[in-house]
């Protein structure tokens, strides 16, 4: 049966479909991943990125094996006027306002170059870093797992499909954390990433859905003109080092 299942067409297609989508729900998780671990020192950055991106294929796996309870946590729990209201809208609301908070603080640590009252910006634990890695692999892990079930019925695609996803973003969460970390703009850049996101899981935890191709369209187009600033910066860095000669 499973060779006959890995010459079927329709398996191929459903498996390269979702993996595809698993991949672009995944940049949430890597934009959060390098912003948490960019004030740990470099080797434990790698090691707590390393931890979240397993913690959140473990999870995803284990919530695949509970499609019963994802079904469960889409079931109204309460009911106010004609607002129903679920664990997962529970769940992605407060994943949402954590977001929101994050980014919120960081980006003004950043602008104000300290925490406050002339503080100097506290660093942050390996702990703390896998424990906020953790809450928010919850809450990406969710929405991905939801994503996969209302994709396909086969457990073992949507297995390889996250598998697949959660190793490609294991390649790319190091480039990714030294792109953020060579260029400081590109750090303000994903802090507002994380705001669009939060501001759009809360949108969602009160049956607000904005469509996320918005927001990708909206992040491409942002990180198009970053790189194009990057490269009119690096061409005028250029031109001065040879007037200088």
């Amino acid at each position: 049966m499973f060779p006959a299942a890995l010459s079927s067409p329709e398996i191929w297609m459903s498996f390269l479909t979702l993996a595809l989508l698993e991949v672009v729900l995944g940049i949430d998780n890597l934009v959060f991943l390098s912003v948490v671990t960019e004030r740990l020192p470099a080797h434990q950055a790698k090691r707590a990125r390393q931890i979240g991106l397993l913690g959140a294929l473990l999870m995803r796996i284990a919530l695949l094996f509970g499609i019963t309870i994802i079904i469960g946590l889409t079931t109204p729990i309460l009911t106010i006027a004609d607002f129903t209201l679920s664990w997962r809208d529970i769940i992605l609301g407060a994943g949402g306002l954590f977001l929101l908070y994050k980014g919120t603080v960081e980006i003004h640590g950043e602008v104000e170059g300290d925490f406050g009252h002339g503080k100097a910006r506290p660093t942050l634990g390996m702990t703390a870093a896998i424990g906020q890695i953790m809450v928010l692999d919850m809450v990406f892990s969710l929405d991905s797992v939801i994503t996969a079930v209302g994709m396909t019925s086969n457990l073992g695609v949507m297995i390889a499909a996250v598998s697949f996803a959660i190793l490609v973003m294991l390649f790319a969460a190091e480039p990714v954390a030294a792109f953020i970390r060579q260029h400081p703009t590109t750090k303000m850049l994903a802090l507002s990433f994380l705001l669009l996101i939060g501001l759009a899981l809360v949108a969602d935890a009160m049956h607000f859905h904005i469509p996320r191709g918005y927001l990708y369209f909206a992040i491409a187009f942002s990180i198009l003109v970053e790189v194009l600033n990057l490269l009119a910066l690096k061409r005028r860095k250029r031109l001065q080092d040879a007037a200088r000669k």
